[in-house]
């Protein structure tokens, strides 16, 4: 009997055991994410597609990766009975089982000291049990690759595989559902982008007024080569975005109108900074109006959005060119 670990062996295991990890972290990790999106708490609101987005491509590409390695492993074991005793396999194994079954025992812990604090939500009862069930599975699987002989062996080691493949392709469903298709999230970024443009004209605009007292007649007014600033155009179909001066008001406010057509509905978010898929529509009442206050919010619904500017001469006063 020869236990001799070759170079394949030692890379095989190991790949498998990178693969395991990051993907139980990134199936949990999306999860909580979906939760958090299903199950909001107004107390911790910052949401990136990308926090969806990311795991779900390390699902994609890991998880086939650790059942073809783990059909390697057992390939071999069924040819050469000795590998599975081969030092690397049991380490693998060992650390598994200690770190699954730390976190298992953590899991409870917290779940406990979160009832008897009376803290306890529905939110973190699903965090919960999301970890309980992935590491409890992963635990199974290999308690039982090292102990074939009890008398769940043979069925664990049937239905792990399956349950894992479900649980994965169930956390991705609910993560697509949430940030929507990949056309969807290039919506998403073309928006975000007609945002930063808009943003970016409007300050060109007030800077304007403060060095010249008026408002430019046309956007192309703000061009400037010397500053290397050149007024930005729709990112997707690069028609000039729409802009009209609306002169003098009261007592002299001058203020203009912005406008540009978007593909998804969003809003500005206060708590991260970036724009939000939202799932329920906008108001028409209150695009691109004061919203809480802010007159410099962009949220939009889909279309044209048009975006009302008054200057404030106190905020903005004119500085004179000397």
């Amino acid at each position: 009997m020869n236990n001799k670990t070759t170079p394949k062996d030692f890379f095989v295991q190991i790949g498998a055991t990178i693969s395991l990890y990051v993907s139980v972290i990134a199936l949990i990790s999306l999860a909580f994410d979906v939760v958090n999106r299903l199950l909001p708490d107004q107390l911790n609101n910052y949401w990136s597609a990308n926090s969806i987005i990311y795991p779900i491509s390390m699902l994609v590409v890991l998880v086939p990766v650790i059942y073809v390695l783990e059909w390697l492993v057992a390939r071999d074991i069924s040819k050469f009975v000795e590998k599975k005793d081969t030092w690397i396999r049991k380490w693998r194994i060992y650390l598994t089982l200690f770190l699954t079954g730390a976190t298992i025992a953590g899991d409870v812990v917290a779940l406990i000291n979160v009832y008897l604090n009376g803290e306890i939500s529905s939110r973190f009862i699903w965090k919960v049990l999301i970890v309980f069930v992935v590491t409890s599975a992963v635990f199974k699987y290999y308690f039982f690759s090292i102990n074939e002989n009890m008398y769940w062996a043979k069925l664990v080691k049937k239905t792990v595989p399956t349950w894992g493949i479900i649980l994965t392709l169930a956390a991705i469903v609910g993560g697509f559902i949430i940030v929507g298709s990949p056309a969807q999230q290039r919506a998403v970024r073309f928006d975000q982008q007609r945002v930063s443009d808009l943003t970016n004209i409007q300050w060109q605009i007030i800077n304007y007024w403060q060095k010249k007292q008026v408002l430019p007649a046309a956007l192309s007014d703000l061009n400037d080569p010397i500053s290397n600033f050149s007024v930005p155009v729709d990112p997707d179909t690069s028609a000039a975005y729409e802009y009209s001066a609306k002169g003098i008001t009261g007592a002299k406010t001058p203020s203009f109108e912005l406008c540009a057509n978007f593909g998804t509905d969003s809003v500005d978010s206060s708590a991260n900074g970036k724009m939000q898929v939202r799932s329920m529509p906008i108001d028409p009442a209150y695009v691109g109006k004061n919203i809480a206050g802010q007159n410099d919010s962009w949220s939009h619904g889909i279309g044209r959005v048009c975006f009302e500017r008054t200057i404030d001469t106190a905020l903005y006063p004119s500085v004179p060119v000397k």
